[in-house]
C-alpha cells in the first residue's frame, strides 16, 4: 500500500507529494487528502488537473485568495510533465504556499521534472511513496494490507492464492479482498478463496498470442475469455497476436546456423525472445505464417473500424494456425479459431 516517507500524519498539509506509477495508490493519495479536507469543510472546492491542464497563470488563478477564504485542494497530476513556466511558478508557490490551500502534487518519480520534486521535498512536504508493484511480494504484501485495513483476517495462503489468481492489478486485488470481506463471515482461508477466484489467472494479449501460436488452444481461449473481460481492448489482443506469428516469420527466414547474437541484432529481438521464438515456431510452415497474418489483419481491421462506427457485439473469428508436423515430416499448419468478441458495424 501506499506509505509515508517522513513523519507527517496530516493529510491537511499545505503540500502532499504523491511519488511513484502505481495508479491505484496514487488515486487513493488524493482520495485521502480530499476526505479529510471536505471532513474539515464540506464546501472544500477541489480541483483535479493534468499537467496539460496547468498553464502559465492558471496557478495564479486558481490559489488567488478567496472573498470567503474557503478551503481548496489543488490536485496536479503527471507534474513531471509541467511545462518550464509553469514549473518557475509552481516552485514560486511551494516557497510560500497559502494555509487555506492544499496542494497534492502526483509526480512519477525518476529525473524527468526532478526539479519539482526537490522543491517540495525541500519546503518539507508531506510524502507519499506511491511505486509500482512489480514483485509479487509487493502484490501478496499488499493483499494482506488491504485485509487488515478492512478490519478482516485471511490466512496467508488465502492471501496467497488471491494474488496467483488475480494477477498484478492492483485495483483488482483490491476489489476482490472487498468483495470476500463483504460476502464470507469469519477467517478468509483459501478455500473460500479458491471458490470464488480458482482458475482466473491473469491474461494478457501476449499471454493469448504466445498461447495461440504454440497451439495451446484451450489455454489461448482460456486467456482470451480472461483478457476481454477484465477490459484488454481487442486491438491490443490483435496486435500481439500480429507481434508474435511476425516474430515466428522472420526468424524461420533468418539464416540457419547464425548465432543468437547476431539473430538479436539483426532482427531487432533480445536474445531471449529469440530462444521463445524459436520454440514456437516449430511445426509452422510459410503458408501457415501468411494465413495467420491475412486472420490477424481482418480482425484488427474489424476492432478497429469498430471503434468510430456505431457498433453492436457480434462475434469474429480470428483463424490462427498453429503448428502441425504432419506424417513423413512435412510442417503444414491446422486452423485454430478463436472467437474475439469484437463490436461490428451495424
Amino acid at each position: 500500500m501506499a506509505t509515508r516517507k517522513n513523519p507527517t500524519d496530516d493529510l491537511l498539509a499545505p503540500i502532499t507529494l504523491a511519488v511513484g506509477q502505481e495508479d491505484l495508490l496514487l488515486d487513493r493519495a488524493v482520495r485521502d487528502v480530499v476526505t479529510a479536507a471536505r471532513a474539515a469543510d464540506a464546501d472544500t472546492d477541489v480541483r483535479d488537473l493534468t499537467s496539460d491542464q496547468l498553464q502559465p497563470g492558471t496557478l495564479a488563478e486558481l490559489t488567488s485568495p478567496s472573498l470567503f477564504s474557503e478551503r481548496k485542494v489543488l490536485v496536479v497530476r503527471n507534474a513531471q510533465d509541467l511545462g518550464a513556466d509553469t514549473v518557475k511558478e509552481l516552485k514560486a508557490y511551494i516557497a510560500e504556499p497559502y494555509e487555506e490551500i492544499t496542494l497534492v502534487l502526483l509526480h512519477a518519480g525518476g529525473v524527468k521534472g526532478k526539479g519539482v520534486l526537490d522543491a517540495a521535498r525541500k519546503a518539507g512536504a508531506r510524502e507519499v511513496a506511491c511505486p509500482k508493484m512489480t514483485k509479487a511480494a509487493d502484490r501478496l504484501s499488499f493483499v494482506r494490507g488491504e485485509f487488515r485495513t478492512l478490519g478482516r483476517s485471511a490466512t496467508p495462503e488465502a492471501c496467497q492464492t488471491l494474488v496467483d489468481a488475480i494477477g498484478s492489478d492492483l485495483r483488482e486485488l483490491a476489489s476482490a479482498a472487498a468483495q470476500l470481506c463483504a460476502d464470507v463471515e469469519g477467517t478468509i482461508d483459501e478455500a473460500v478463496v479458491g471458490r470464488y477466484y480458482t482458475g482466473r489467472a491473469e491474461a494478457s494479449s501476449f499471454t493469448v498470442a504466445d498461447r495461440a501460436v504454440e497451439g495451446r488452444a484451450a489455454e489461448a481461449l482460456e486467456a482470451l475469455r480472461w483478457s476481454l473481460a477484465t477490459g484488454v481492448a481487442p486491438v491490443l489482443i490483435t496486435s500481439a497476436l500480429a507481434q508474435a506469428v511476425r516474430a515466428i516469420g522472420k526468424l524461420a527466414s533468418a539464416p540457419r546456423g547464425a548465432r543468437p547474437g547476431d539473430l538479436a541484432r539483426d532482427l531487432g529481438m533480445p536474445p531471449w525472445k529469440i530462444d521463445r521464438v524459436r520454440q514456437q515456431m516449430r511445426g509452422w510452415s510459410a503458408d501457415g505464417v501468411a494465413d495467420a497474418l491475412r486472420a490477424v489483419a481482418l480482425a484488427d481491421a474489424l476492432s478497429r473500424a469498430a471503434g468510430t462506427t456505431r457498433s453492436t457485439p457480434w462475434k469474429s473469428r480470428c483463424p490462427l494456425p498453429p503448428p502441425q508436423a504432419s506424417r513423413g515430416g512435412t510442417l503444414r499448419s491446422v486452423p485454430l479459431t478463436l472467437p474475439l468478441t469484437l463490436p461490428l458495424p451495424l
